[in-house]
């Protein structure tokens, strides 16, 4: 039987996650054989997570989940376009999961190459040039700000790209409304471990 949580009790349970993976505790959930042959015709995950693609950033790992638990989408510096915005809608329309983590974390490359870019007036070649440019609000929004820090411009990218997937998608902004879903922005200590809050949208 499948028993949906609410957005609260969802993130209840990936910081629990969070705590045991930094205090060296995992548990390890949902990983053996009998796990997955129960997931070979459906999957009722409890939360997707947006991240970053960097290799220090494995969502499953640094939240102690196991299979069927995360829907996870991941793009350099979680840069939204539309397969991602399509990614997380399917999320909440289809397995009606009840809470979208934005995760960023510390000396991000992405954020890095955009401060670079934005200070130097330098683009970088290739499709990288499109990571900088939607990168680049956030960076000019933290340097406005006072922001200077490339670990402060990947806070304010983490608040932004939580806002803008909420503007830019209906079925997203009418499941927050209605109290199926909530959005909440980490930013992830490399270092620590640890995913704090830096942004809240919906009923947690």
């Amino acid at each position: 039987m499948t028993t949906y949580l609410t957005p609260a009790l969802a993130w209840r349970r990936m910081r629990e996650g969070n705590e045991r993976f930094v205090a060296g505790t995992s548990s390890h959930p949902n990983q053996d054989s009998s796990r997955r042959s129960a997931l070979v015709e459906n999957q009722h995950p409890f939360a997707v997570i947006f991240g970053c693609s960097d290799s220090r950033l494995a969502a499953e790992i640094i939240f102690d989940l196991g299979l069927g638990d995360a829907f996870v989408v991941r793009t350099a510096g979680q840069v939204i376009d539309d397969a991602v915005l399509g990614s997380l809608e399917y999320s909440v329309s289809e397995l009606r999961v009840p809470l979208i983590v934005i995760l960023g974390h510390d000396s991000c490359g992405a954020v890095t190459a955009t401060k670079a870019a934005v200070e130097t007036g330098t683009m970088p070649p290739g499709f990288i040039r499109d990571l900088v440019e939607r990168i680049t609000p956030s960076v000019l929004t933290s340097k406005r700000n006072g922001h200077d820090d490339v670990n402060d411009m990947v806070v304010e990218h983490v608040k932004q790209t939580s806002q803008r997937l909420v503007d830019s998608s209906r079925i997203i902004s009418s499941a927050i409304d209605s109290g199926q879903t909530a959005v909440m922005g980490l930013s992830y200590s490399l270092l620590e471990g640890r995913a704090v809050v830096v942004s809240e949208l919906g009923n947690i």
